[in-house]
């Protein structure tokens, strides 16, 4: 069956829109289901994009979100949880009950994005919730077509990582850095996007996981010093031990909004890294870290001015 028209459920976040973008721009039709049609507004004016606005952890089956389509991608996560949502609710049970829709709506493909070191037995329950996620999945194996896709780190315009430690460079002379000698292997968010779109028609991936890595293996904090570098400015930047980087975040997860939680440093307790040459059957390198640092974090490019115009006015 060829596949025309595509449902991303995660379509709005960080890795959702460089997708969207790619898959608008190779000609498919693209379903963005959001719980805020607001939430789209950037990725509004997209040719071949629609919109539907849908509480997906809601009372109403999943079927009415990604009915019609002819296939369907997983990107929706959380890194902390909430009174409302636990990791569990999202990144296992969710995937189950997608899942189950598909089945039910004979949609044979199904792309999902988990996270690298998900494993049963990691020390926090965000990995250990991933696993749960790709377990539940593992039970349909003989009804859909199904890719997951198990990043380090994404890095890129607008993400949650380094661009939040730029933020932090900027506005403290000294940086307290929890679990400094962890490790990661950064990806590039539009090597994400275009991993999955390579996928989608490549029957060579249906059933099958990948580890995904960028070309080079960082510690935390020389991550934090090449940000600082990038940016042009000099920070101290002292590493924690093990204690006082979990006392730090038990005294983050206390404020309004959450930088840091006990999980996520349990999470570090594993480096992301993986041992495995980037996938041959993608036939393209991962984009260097440096080759992009100063273009997300600087907006060093020709369309900077216009893209500050647009944060400006919220659009």
């Amino acid at each position: 069956m060829q596949i025309t028209k595509i449902a991303v459920l995660g379509g709005t976040g960080f890795v959702g829109s460089a997708l969207v973008h790619r898959l608008s721009n190779a000609g498919y039709i693209v379903n963005v289901i959001t719980r805020r049609r607001e939430n789209a507004k950037h990725l509004i004016l997209l040719p071949n994009l629609q919109v539907t606005e849908f509480d997906i952890f809601g009372t109403v089956p999943l079927n009415e979100a990604v009915k019609g389509s002819d296939a369907v991608i997983n990107l929706v996560g959380i890194l902390h949880e909430s009174k409302t949502l636990s990791f569990n609710d999202v990144h296992a049970e969710f995937p189950r009950r997608l899942a189950e829709a598909c089945k039910l709506l004979s949609i044979k493909r199904l792309i999902h994005l988990s996270a690298l070191k998900a494993d049963p037995e990691a020390p926090s329950a965000y990995l250990r919730s991933k696993y749960a996620g790709e377990n539940a999945l593992g039970g349909f194996s003989d009804q859909l077509n199904v890719t997951i896709l198990r990043p380090s780190v994404i890095f890129g315009r607008g993400d949650g990582f380094l661009n939040l430690f730029a933020k932090l460079i900027k506005l403290l002379p000294v940086v307290f850095l929890a679990m400094p000698h962890s490790k990661f292997q950064p990806i590039y968010v539009e090597d994400i996007a275009n991993v999955i779109l390579l996928s989608i028609d490549n029957v060579d991936t249906f059933g099958q996981s990948y580890d995904l890595g960028g070309p080079k293996v960082y510690s935390l904090i020389e991550l934090v010093n090449l940000t600082a570098k990038t940016l042009h400015v000099k920070r101290t930047v002292i590493g924690l031990n093990g204690q006082l980087s979990y006392l730090q975040a038990l005294f983050l997860e206390m404020l309004p909004v959450k930088l840091m939680t006990r999980d996520n440093i349990n999470s570090m307790k594993v480096d992301s890294v993986t041992n495995k040459e980037f996938p041959l059957i993608f036939e393209f390198q991962p984009t260097s870290l440096e080759s992009t640092m100063s273009e997300f974090l600087l907006n060093d490019r020709p369309r900077a001015s216009y893209d500050r115009f647009r944060e400006l006015a919220g659009r």
